[in-house]
């Protein structure tokens, strides 16, 4: 049942939060930083170096206040967004940096339409950066979890049907809920995504948001089953819920 509803908030078993639960997750992975080539080494070896330390570790920025203007530009562009942190799920607000620019960040955003950014003002987050990152690739159906480069966990997936497809692009986690009945469409787990559905304007009461979650029917997993939402495994799930921050990348590819 995808994407995430806001319609199992009556069965939330802590507190009023819609939908599921936001449970704690551990913090971002510090990051690693690898020497520079030695002094007189050759181009290929610096080469080699910089494939062997993996792609760079992901900033993610932490709202600090309970609201956060979004502008245009850098400086004195147009607000486009004011955003609350807590977000509608009780977690505290977080984006994916995409780059920094004197005193500001360009950020992703979790709003329509997907791969929207805007720029944020460094002293209103707090920067914390993991080297976790999530692949998924549609085509053959299966995900796998990165840790500077080094796969940690591969598994299966489910996607979403021709009619209601998953939407391939850069996103990143913005909450980790626990559903009330780890039994139930859900599964133990659902990371929500920044994305949303571009097929559904709304679901079940909800804004068609995306998820990465468990599944209490693991035969669908390897097919075209869902509202556009990305299933996994129950323990796949239970594994990233334990190990992986708000804020993780998650890039899916056709």
């Amino acid at each position: 049942m995808d994407p995430m509803r806001r319609s199992l908030m009556s069965r939330a078993t802590v507190g009023t939060l819609p939908v599921l639960t936001a449970v704690a997750v551990l913090a971002a992975a510090p990051a690693c930083s690898s020497a520079d080539p030695s002094e007189g080494a050759s181009e290929d070896s610096a080469q080699a170096g910089e494939e062997a330390a993996g792609p760079p570790a992901a900033s993610i920025a932490t709202v600090l206040s309970d609201e956060i203007e979004v502008r245009s530009e850098p400086g004195d562009g147009e607000v486009v967004h004011t955003l609350a942190s807590p977000n509608d799920f009780g977690a505290d607000r977080t984006f994916l940096v995409q780059q920094a620019q004197d005193e500001w960040l360009e950020v992703l955003l979790p709003v329509r339409p997907n791969g929207s950014t805007g720029w944020i003002e460094a002293d209103d987050v707090e920067l914390t950066v993991t080297e976790f990152r999530v692949e998924i690739d549609m085509s053959e159906f299966s995900f796998a979890v990165t840790e500077g480069g080094e796969e940690l966990l591969s598994g299966p997936i489910g996607i979403g049907t021709s009619e209601n497809p998953t939407p391939p692009g850069e996103y990143y986690f913005t909450e980790l809920l626990r559903p009330s009945d780890p039994d139930g469409d859900y599964g133990a787990y659902a990371f929500g995504l920044s994305g949303h559905s571009e097929t559904l304007e709304t679901f079940a009461g909800g804004p068609g948001q995306l998820a990465v979650h468990g599944t209490n029917d693991e035969s669908g997993l390897g097919g075209e089953v869902s509202h556009g939402c990305i299933r996994v495994s129950d323990d796949d799930i239970s594994w990233m819920a334990e190990r992986l921050p708000i804020g993780t990348p998650v890039e899916i590819s056709e």
